[in-house]
């Protein structure tokens, strides 16, 4: 059996790949479309010594847990699917942010600016939320277990279907809030 070099394979697959592009034109567009999508998606999952943050960022599925981004100025930024965990946030401002399905496992938020951030399927299991300002977030289906929430303000935030057991609510602030169950504050 002969044995290819890797010259011999590259050229065996460009010639493929022209005649794929010469006698399936369609086929070849979608090749095309799912080569961009994939180097899309895995541009996003970047470490987090790669990415440079600010307001407007984005980055999808980036790993900062453990990390320290104190006082660090996020708002608007877009940072759905991304793992905090273990994170130091304290006084962070994500106001706006989309956080949907975000890890904040025993992250310290504690006077962290949430306010209008979506927060969907996030989970703050052990997270610690003192002071943070969540007025007007949307917090549905999101994890709080055993999470700190003292004087937290959840003023119109959306809170259905979120899980607060063992959360401890001292003082937190939810007026107006959509609480899990349906209910509307009051």
């Amino acid at each position: 059996m002969q044995k290819l070099s890797s010259n011999s394979l590259s050229m065996f697959s460009m010639q493929k790949f022209k005649d794929l592009r010469l006698q399936h034109p369609y086929k070849f567009l979608t090749l095309i479309s799912l080569a961009v999508l994939m180097l899309m998606v895995s541009s996003c999952q970047k470490p987090a010594a790669q990415v440079q943050l600010g307001p407007d960022q984005e980055c999808f599925g980036c790993d900062f847990s453990g990390k320290s981004l104190q006082g660090q100025n996020l708002e608007n930024a877009k940072l759905n699917n991304s793992n905090f965990s273990q994170a130091d946030l304290k006084g962070v401002n994500l106001k706006g942010a989309l956080l949907d399905s975000v890890d904040f496992t025993g992250a310290n938020l504690t006077g962290a600016d949430l306010s209008g951030t979506a927060l969907t399927q996030a989970n703050l299991t052990n997270a610690n939320l003192s002071q943070a300002n969540l007025t007007g977030a949307f917090i549905r289906g999101a994890k709080l277990n055993n999470a700190k929430l003292n004087g937290a303000n959840f003023k119109d935030a959306d809170l259905n279907s979120a899980d607060l057991n063992g959360a401890d609510m001292k003082g937190a602030n939810f007026q107006g809030a959509i609480m899990p169950d349906g209910t509307i504050q009051k």
